[in-house]
């Protein structure tokens, strides 16, 4: 690839206004994407950027920038470029082995804190945690929780590892498991959560955005995208403590199925939560266990 030849001018300002411009059909956010890759190339916070913009640089750095810059362009999500991606306001390493951590997952965060509000010894579960995002973010908040998160692919329980060291969250403990098939027999959980594939295999928004460059495994479940909540559901009940809580993060179109799935597998009190546009995102219960 070589640099266009208009762009004579590398200045901090000018690469960022380039790349903005390239990056407006494909971004929503052009401007900080280009400001992060080039953050990136250059192994600086982007108040460097703000600070020294008439700051030129060498032609092969802009090469470098350039390169990165094509691959937002072709649609690749800026996460997996940069390896890192922010949740909860911790800094979390993301990888292709796992879905990118979003803000409407934020939001399954905020109901367990808000219903768990107080509560200093809990013991909860994060199933198909991914990069840990939802684990480590309410480890983050309780340091006095037991927290496990697990997840099918190993190459993702050592990603979670990996951000878990990072952010000096000793006390949670991630391992590999199909759902609850190496979760110690007999261990219950005052919480179970869970953020499990819920796409429908023929939904067209695969082909689009982010999704494309994700793997397919951690987005699609069969049944209109209700297989795993179902399972879950179901072989939850199983590991919950007496009273213990469920939360599901789920489609926007899926609140009134998800209801019905607890409802009939026996859990109480179910109610969902939405997102900040309105749509049904959250939906959780209690289960009265008898054992």
């Amino acid at each position: 690839m070589v640099v266009q030849d208009w762009l004579t001018d590398y200045s901090l300002k000018n690469l960022v206004l380039y790349g903005q411009k390239l990056l407006i059909p494909s971004s929503d956010s052009a401007k900080l994407d280009a400001q992060l890759l080039l953050c990136l190339v250059l192994e600086q916070e982007l108040s460097h950027l703000l600070t020294w913009p008439d700051k030129v640089i060498d032609v092969s750095l802009a090469k470098q920038y350039l390169e990165l810059l094509m691959r937002r362009y072709n649609g690749e999500p800026i996460a997996y470029i940069t390896g890192m991606k922010e949740f909860w306001s911790l800094s979390l390493a993301v990888s292709t082995v796992t879905l990118i951590p979003r803000p409407d997952t934020e939001i399954l965060v905020e109901q367990v804190l808000e219903v768990l509000n107080g509560q200093e010894t809990l013991s909860c579960l994060d199933l198909g945690t991914g990069t840990g995002a939802i684990a480590l973010a309410l480890a983050s908040e309780n340091p006095t929780w037991q927290v496990e998160g697990l997840d099918y692919s190993l190459e993702a329980v050592k990603l979670a590892q990996l951000n878990a060291k990072n952010l000096h969250l000793s006390q949670v403990h991630f391992y590999q498991s199909d759902w609850f098939s190496k979760v110690t027999k007999n261990k219950v959980f005052d919480v179970i959560v869970s953020n499990p594939p819920y796409i429908d295999s023929n939904d067209e928004n695969l082909s689009q955005g982010d999704v494309r460059f994700e793997p397919v495994s951690a987005l699609v479940a069969a049944d209109n995208g209700l297989a795993d909540i179902k399972h879950i559901a179901n072989l939850a009940r199983e590991y919950l403590s007496s009273q213990g809580k469920l939360f599901f993060e789920h489609g926007f179109d899926q609140g009134t199925s998800v209801r019905k799935i607890m409802t009939d597998a026996g859990y109480k009190q179910v109610q969902t939560v939405k997102d900040l546009s309105g749509h049904e995102r959250v939906t959780w219960a209690i289960f009265n266990s008898q054992f």
